[in-house]
C-alpha cells in the first residue's frame, strides 16, 4: 500500500537542550524539567538530539539514555522528533529503529557528510534516506543546513521526497531560506508535506510568507513565537509581524552572539536547570554576553526566564 503523505506536524518544534551537571555528566532531572518547561511553552512538538542539543558531544550510550528518558517522560503529551544523523547508513538506521521502537513520532536526518572531504553523490544520498526510512517506517525531516557543507538543490529534494515517500518534512536553514522554501513548495507540490524553517527562527516571518508551515527554533522563547504562528495561520499578517518584531532582537542576539548557549543560560536564569555549561571543546558563554542576553530576555519575558521560580 503506498504511503499517503499528510501534514501531521506543523507549528513550533523547538530543539531541547541537553543539560549537564557541574562535573560534566547528563543532568537527568534537569532534562525532565527542560521537557516540562517546553511543554508549558505551548510547543507543537519537541526535537531532541539535534545540533543545538550538543548531539556531537554525546556518546552512543548517552544518546540511547536520552531517547529513553525523553520519550518516556513526554509520554505522548507532544510528538517527539529524534535526530539520527550519521555518515554511516547502518548507524543511522540503528538510531532510527531504536527511536521508533521507543515511540518517536518522526526523525530528523542530515545528508551523509564527514568533515570537508567526505561526501557522497545524490544516488547514494537517496539510498541512505531510503534505508533509514525502511528501518523506521515513520516520517523523516531532511535537515538542510550549512553545517554539513552538502548542497541540496530543490530538484534533488523534490526527487528525494517522491522516491522515498516517508521523506516529507524539510528544515531549510540555508541563506535565502525563504526563496528556497518557496521554490521547494512550488516544485514539490503534495510531496512536500511539512516545509519548516530553522536557524533559531531568525528568518521566520519571511519563511512563513514563503509557505513554511512550521519553525524549529531553540527552546529559548517558543512561547513568544506562538503568537507569530497563530496570527499568521489565521491570516493576520500585520499582527504576526508585530509579534515577531517584539521578539526579534532577542533571537538576533541568540543567533549572532550566543548560539546553543542562549537557551541554557536563560533556562539557568529561570531555574529550569541548575547548570548552563556546554561541553568542551565548546567555549562557555562570556559573562558580558550572558548579561546582554538576560537583559534582552527580561524585556520580553519568555517563560523559560521564570518557569522554575
Amino acid at each position: 500500500m503506498p504511503i499517503q503523505k499528510s501534514a501531521l506536524y506543523s507549528g513550533l518544534f523547538p530543539v531541547a537542550p541537553t543539560p549537564f551537571t557541574d562535573s560534566g555528566g547528563i543532568d537527568l532531572e534537569g532534562q525532565r524539567r527542560v521537557l516540562d518547561c517546553m511543554i508549558d511553552q505551548e510547543v507543537d512538538g519537541i526535537c531532541i538530539l539535534a545540533n543545538y542539543s550538543e548531539q556531537f558531544l554525546l556518546t552512543d550510550e548517552e544518546r540511547r539514555l536520552l531517547v529513553d528518558l525523553c520519550l518516556s517522560h513526554v509520554g505522548g503529551r507532544k510528538p517527539v522528533m529524534v535526530t539520527c544523523s550519521h555518515f554511516s547508513t547502518r548507524i543511522a538506521m540503528e538510531r532510527a529503529r531504536y527511536a521508533t521502537e521507543r515511540g518517536a513520532s518522526l526523525l530528523m536526518l542530515m545528508p551523509p557528510y564527514h568533515g570537508a572531504g567526505l561526501r557522497v553523490d545524490e544516488a547514494s544520498m537517496i539510498e541512505h534516506f531510503a534505508r533509514v526510512a525502511d528501518a523506521a517506517r515513520i516520517p523523516i525531516m531532511v535537515q538542510d543546513a550549512p553545517l554539513s557543507g552538502v548542497t541540496l538543490s530543490v530538484p534533488f529534494l523534490v526527487r528525494l521526497a517522491r522516491e522515498v515517500p516517508l521523506v516529507s518534512y524539510f528544515k531549510i536553514e540555508v541563506p535565502f531560506a525563504a526563496a528556497k522554501l518557496r521554490n521547494l513548495i512550488e516544485a514539490g507540490g503534495e510531496a512536500i508535506a511539512g516545509p519548516f524553517d530553522g536557524e533559531e527562527a531568525i528568518t521566520m516571518m519571511a519563511d512563513l510568507e514563503a509557505g513554511a508551515t512550521g519553525t524549529m527554533s531553540s527552546a529559548l522563547c517558543p512561547d513568544l513565537l506562538r503568537a507569530v504562528i497563530d496570527h499568521h495561520k489565521a491570516g493576520r499578517s500585520a499582527e504576526a509581524a508585530a509579534a515577531y518584531a517584539k521578539v526579534l532582537p532577542l533571537i538576533n542576539y541568540e543567533n549572532r552572539q550566543c548560539g546553543l548557549r542562549a537557551a541554557k543560560s536563560v533556562m539557568r536564569e529561570g531555574n529550569v536547570i541548575k547548570c548552563e555549561a556546554v561541553r568542551h571543546p565548546l567555549e562557555q558563554i562570556h559573562p558580558k554576553t550572558r548579561a546582554g542576553l538576560v537583559e534582552l530576555a527580561r524585556g520580553v519575558n519568555p517563560l523559560a526566564l521564570s518557569w522554575g521560580r
